[in-house]
């Protein structure tokens, strides 16, 4: 991977569309890429069959060996970047010297390939913050889950805080983009149940069986879900409380009510 030039301005037109890509949602989805920064999030990503066009690095802080070394990089135009241009796009203050220009892919629902009889799949109503939809892929990977289903999205999945806040599982998990009308409809004909963190009408989150195909949706932690899926729910399951309030982070709650279903499966090590 021979280093194909070097860039030490800030105001080189390539690192100034660099940044706003990073910045801009609308001119990332229209363009086709997305910007990622880091060596671990790039690892995963390039494991999950995501392709990039360019490599950006900083030869003081990351080896170029280190970037050729990468499953999916070769053949890849590798630009070295002078420090201060790389602290310049750096969006974390602690970084791996790599910065890359990626091909999003399509997140649609006909996109989403399910490979078990009785898939287990968390779907994210209308979240509110990109780090909270990160925290809900972490736990998504953690769990092992078949999809992740974000519904009536506010944002943008390649928002730099959604693959920060995500650790690179953004590119480990399955993720589809939807209206609730569409996914509602998408699960039934899948036979996939849907189970509702709701409070009103709800039984104990432990008391249904979560062995059969299996959607859990959660909301927003300011209004919970709409109506749209409380009312297509099989049930609502809510999470006992003893302290004062009545809702917890939407991605612990998430995380309570996914591992109840696996812990049904025989989830194990």
């Amino acid at each position: 991977m021979p280093v194909s030039k070097h860039i030490s301005s800030t105001q080189n037109p390539e690192i100034r569309q660099l940044q706003h890509w990073s910045q801009k949602a609308r001119d990332r989805r229209k363009s086709g890429f997305f910007v990622l920064e880091g060596l671990r999030e790039l690892r995963l990503a390039l494991e999950g069959g995501y392709r990039p066009e360019t490599l950006y690095f900083c030869p003081e802080i990351v080896q170029e060996d280190t970037l050729g070394q990468l499953p999916g990089a070769i053949g890849v135009q590798l630009i070295s970047l002078s420090p201060e241009v790389y602290s310049h796009l750096a969006y974390r203050g602690k970084t791996e010297g790599v910065i890359a220009l990626m091909h999003a892919r399509p997140h649609g629902l006909e996109d989403l390939v399910l490979n078990r009889e009785n898939p287990l799949i968390l779907v994210a109503e209308a979240p509110e913050k990109p780090g909270n939809i990160g925290a809900l892929l972490r736990t998504a990977d953690a769990a092992g889950l078949d999809a992740v289903i974000v519904a009536d999205p506010n944002g943008d999945l390649y928002n730099p805080n959604v693959i920060r806040s995500s650790v690179g599982c953004l590119f480990t998990v399955q993720v589809a983009v939807a209206s609730s009308a569409e996914a509602i409809a998408w699960l039934s004909a899948k036979g996939i149940r849907i189970f509702a963190a709701s409070l009103e009408g709800a039984v104990r989150y432990d008391t249904p069986s979560y062995l059969a195909g299996t959607a859990i949706a959660v909301g927003t932690e300011a209004t919970g879900l709409t109506q749209a899926w409380t009312r297509a729910a099989e049930a609502a399951v809510k999470i006992p409380m003893r302290g004062a309030i009545d809702s917890m982070n939407v991605s612990v709650a998430a995380a309570i009510l996914l591992f109840e279903a696996c812990r049904q499966r025989g989830f194990g090590p």
